[in-house]
């Protein structure tokens, strides 16, 4: 009877506490608020920016908050003209480059905090390539795939359904659990998304940059050159994304839509 009581109590959670993607519409657990998770992503973010190094290119860093400056009005124009603008509660937008041509990485914590990293700059090249990266780093927070992550961390781990009685109970693991939601295990940003959760990024990251104005054709022309790039290597970044050749006809196919986006907003 106590299992059957459980399983009750863990269906019935979830029912209830389904939350939808916006422009996908898919439906996600949300068991974690965002006035919950923002304020744990804002002192990670806070310890990355400090140890830094962040770069010294003033021209690259200055391309990296134009684009992210034009890619935050875009989302809250979407999310204003779909009366969502409440899902923006707590956003406090941040952009920063990293030095570290090393790593091929851009990550965007929840609540709106970027990093991008000087590895991946070349491959970006200009403006239109920092939007395809920006456009989809920023999808995921909007998107709320870290919290989606964290809530099912917690009923797999715990069978809680706050961070506060978690945090209570275990806030070793709690905060494990937020670790993994957010990408934050052995190097930060390294995000290990789901497949679903890439795809869906990329689809809403590409209407995102087509509002801000930048020409949606130019996100499979960036992700042809991370092909080229990675020699038939998988980043540590893209080891959980789509291939290549899905991730490019995923976007080819979605260009209509996106264009329809561009055309109206362009300027």
């Amino acid at each position: 009877m106590l299992k059957k009581a459980i399983f009750l109590t863990v269906i019935t959670t979830v029912i209830y506490a389904c939350a939808t993607v916006p422009l996908t519409g898919r439906r996600q657990l949300n068991l974690v608020s965002n006035s919950e998770i923002i304020p744990m992503a804002e002192k990670e973010y806070r310890e990355v920016i400090a140890k830094g190094p962040l770069s010294t290119n003033a021209q690259q860093t200055q391309m990296v908050k134009n684009v992210g400056a034009r890619i935050q009005k875009a989302v809250e124009k979407y999310l204003a003209e779909k009366n969502l603008s409440d899902q923006l509660a707590g956003f406090n937008w941040e952009f920063n480059l990293i030095d570290d041509p090393k790593t091929v990485n851009a990550w965007c914590m929840p609540g709106g905090k970027v990093a991008f990293y000087t590895g991946i700059m070349p491959i970006c090249k200009d403006e239109s390539g920092i939007a395809v990266v920006m456009g989809h780093e920023v999808a995921h927070a909007i998107a709320n795939h870290g919290r989606e992550r964290m809530s099912q961390g917690l009923l797999q781990q715990l069978g809680m359904s706050s961070i506060s009685a978690a945090m209570g109970q275990n806030p070793t693991m709690t905060s494990q659990i937020f670790y993994q939601a957010v990408g934050l295990g052995s190097q930060v940003g390294m995000l290990k998304f789901s497949r679903t959760h890439e795809s869906e990024a990329d689809e809403i990251g590409l209407i995102f940059m087509a509002i801000a104005g930048y020409d949606p054709r130019e996100a499979p022309k960036f992700w042809e050159r991370m092909a080229a790039g990675s020699k038939g290597s998988t980043p540590e970044w893209l080891s959980t994304h789509p291939s290549d050749e899905t991730r490019i006809a995923d976007l080819n196919k979605q260009l209509p839509k996106a264009l329809k986006y561009y055309e109206k907003y362009k300027q």
